[in-house]
């Protein structure tokens, strides 16, 4: 019988939780510590999994087989790093870092140590993609967006970092070619960084895609929709729905609707009504039962125990991080009202210049 991975989550706070929650339960895993600086926290969540707590994640690097990392972005790096050193395999959650030189480093160090390095894209594991992934083919435009309330959590980074760079990953695996221009503006609401950002990404393969990101909306809405010569594919995430609409061999062989409405006597209602049958069929299919977060977590295990590559590694968070930071160049360069102003709203405050932008 193998021995149990030894595992330890690094961050005990609304998602760190979750982490230890799922790792006590994994056959083969055993949750040995919780830790997180906050004492109340910590040893609550320790308490709950039948683990012990920490107040010094270095305390025990050199008992654990791994770890999830959910700490505060600006904390990625260092925690990451000294975790690699010690050839832990870590999980960090999105973003990999938060700004692009502390990712290459994150993913040399990993490199140079030949330990796994997973990143927290949580959505390469949502089934409702997974499906979409499958029916999409050369994209020739993608629009993506997601909404939600605002959490109070997350404060340090910006929506790009947030919930943007969510689809950034997801467009840049659809898309699968490198990004040529971006352009990006955006809205600060709430005080510190943009919390609504529109971007504008363009490959070259000439495939386009439209992202939003705005995570102070009343409620959530996280859709992401792929045209190409395959057809329609848009896919609910939130609500893990995927509808594939594509031509009907009536559409691509007869004559087309078009055509049929110019004929003198044309049955215009009849042609409406046979739009979506006839001419265009809508494909629904069954969505898989999945908890996105295990799945994430029992596919890290899996590559732990059979040395192999994360679907989401170091690589491809560093690629979705880079993009992020355009976005985030962009958004700092844009115009309004002919001046450079970055983010506008009420309560922006620009942190580089300590002054508010109004």
């Amino acid at each position: 019988m193998k021995k149990p991975i030894r595992y330890a989550v690094i961050g005990a706070g609304a998602l760190g939780r979750h982490h230890a929650r799922i790792a006590a339960g994994l056959d083969g895993v055993e949750l040995v510590a919780v830790a997180e600086p906050n004492a109340q926290q910590g040893q609550a969540v320790a308490c709950d999994n039948d683990s012990r707590w920490v107040a010094d994640y270095r305390e025990i690097l050199d008992a654990i087989d791994a770890a999830s990392i959910v700490v505060p972005t600006s904390q990625h790096r260092r925690i990451t790093e000294e975790c690699i050193t010690h050839g832990v395999p870590v999980l960090v959650e999105k973003p990999l870092a938060g700004n692009v030189e502390d990712g290459r480093a994150i993913v040399r160090a990993a490199a140079g140590q030949g330990t796994i390095l997973q990143v927290g894209h949580i959505e390469r594991f949502n089934p409702a993609f997974q499906e979409a992934l499958k029916r999409v083919q050369s994209p020739k435009y993608i629009r993506a967006e997601r909404f939600s309330p605002y959490a109070f959590r997350s404060m340090d980074i910006s929506a790009v970092h947030d919930l943007m760079i969510h689809d950034l990953d997801l467009v840049l695996t659809m898309a699968a070619s490198p990004v040529t221009h971006v352009e990006a503006f955006g809205i600060c609401v709430m005080g510190g960084h943009a919390d609504i950002v529109q971007a504008r990404l363009k490959f070259a393969n000439g495939c386009i895609a439209d992202l939003s990101a705005n995570r102070v909306n009343p409620g959530f809405r996280r859709c992401i929709q792929s045209w190409s010569a395959s057809g329609c594919v848009t896919a609910d995430l939130h609500n893990r729905e995927v509808k594939h609409y594509r031509p009907t061999d009536k559409l691509l062989n007869g004559p087309t609707p078009h055509a049929l409405a110019q004929m003198p006597g044309a049955d215009i209602p009849q042609l409406k009504e046979a739009v979506f049958g006839e001419y265009i069929e809508t494909e629904q299919p069954q969505i898989a039962e999945c908890d996105q977060l295990t799945a994430e977590i029992g596919h890290f295990v899996e590559c732990i125990r059979n040395d192999s590559q994360p679907l989401v590694d170091g690589q491809a968070g560093l690629a979705a991080l880079e993009v992020a930071d355009q976005v985030l160049a962009s958004v700092n360069a844009h115009s309004w009202s002919g001046n450079v102003a970055g983010p506008i709203g009420p309560h922006f405050h620009d942190v580089h210049t300590q002054r508010h932008v109004a």
